[in-house]
């Protein structure tokens, strides 16, 4: 439970809630697994203004068994996965042995997914996929050219690399962390840039096109670079932003070189776009190296788990076994 003092300090701790005190919702799910992400952690530690309401109980993923049903779509038995929306943030979350949400909110889980499978992707590996599906859907294709993904070593940038390698894509990681070249090679990557390479400082409004595609997990003089560096009619992907909110930069991608700058919203982004996301995910979006990316921790640990997150010491996905 994510609670504040009378200090307005955040911090988070194990407790015992009854069913009863849980959220109100069609769909009562027992919750197999969860998992941590970047914003998790944010919302955990107090370090990002995250939580909308005190007491919460964390977790903006979960994937489990409906044990009850006031929702056609749904019957006990179910295997399903809830993601984002109010999710673990104004809505008690995924770190619970049960958790109660509204039935717009679940989906049934798609063959070819294990509920484990499912949490070692979560948020970052829906994130992941939306961003590469809006871009295909904006005319990306890897007889285009090369694709990007800063902030590579990252939850959402491990997992694009995995994906778009897998799809065909030429794929070059941008990285501040040179020792983790081999971890980006394994994932699929087949060129590692490195950050000190680059002044960004220096970047001009247009530099030489390299880039048909880019998945942007950083944001600030890094979008502007990979901006300015994209190809005749490429297309950029933002997601995150590791390094800033801001972002100065000019006109000139967009009307002299075509180029498409589009939000990636994996928080709200509805249905039928998100059972569509989520299909791939099973099919041919499916990471081929999801479980040497993936290490599981007990539900008892999780408090102690946040730190590295927010020190960025953490690389892949981390699960979190609550009931299986």
């Amino acid at each position: 439970m994510i609670d504040q003092d009378e200090n307005k300090k955040v911090g988070g701790s194990l407790t015992t809630l009854s069913t009863d005190a849980l959220d109100a919702g069609e769909v009562l799910i027992r919750v197999h697994y969860s998992s941590i992400n970047y914003k998790d952690a944010l919302a955990a530690t107090g370090a990002g203004k995250i939580i909308r309401r005190f007491p919460c109980v964390g977790g903006i993923d979960l994937a489990g068994e409906v044990v009850e049903s006031g929702a056609a779509g749904f019957l006990p038995g179910d295997k399903v996965i809830a993601t984002s929306f109010d999710i673990g943030v104004a809505h008690h979350g995924g770190y619970a042995e049960y958790a109660r949400v509204p039935a717009q909110w679940v989906l049934r889980l798609p063959p070819g997914l294990s509920l484990f499978e499912s949490m070692a992707l979560g948020t970052a590996g829906f994130t992941a996929a939306l961003a590469i599906v809006r871009m295909e859907d904006n005319g990306l294709a890897p007889a285009n050219g090369p694709v990007i993904v800063t902030g590579a070593t990252g939850g959402v940038g491990g997992l694009a690399i995995d994906m778009l390698a897998s799809l065909g894509y030429h794929v070059v990681a941008l990285t501040g962390k040179e020792a983790e070249a081999g971890y980006l090679k394994m994932l699929g990557a087949s060129e590692i840039k490195l950050r000190s390479s680059i002044d960004f400082d220096a970047a001009r409004p247009l530099e030489a096109a390299q880039w048909a595609g880019a998945v942007d997990n950083v944001g600030g003089q890094v979008l502007h670079w990979v901006l300015a560096t994209m190809k005749q009619a490429g297309t950029v992907a933002s997601i995150g932003n590791a390094a800033s909110f801001n972002i100065s930069t000019t006109v000139f991608p967009f009307i002299l070189r075509g180029v498409s700058l589009l939000g990636v919203d994996s928080g709200y982004m509805g249905f039928p776009m998100r059972q569509r996301v989520w299909d791939r995910l099973a099919t041919d979006l499916k990471p081929r190296h999801l479980a040497a990316v993936t290490r599981t921790i007990a539900f008892d640990d999780l408090p102690g788990a946040f730190e590295a997150f927010i020190r960025g010491q953490v690389k892949g996905r981390t699960v979190v076994r609550i009931g299986a």
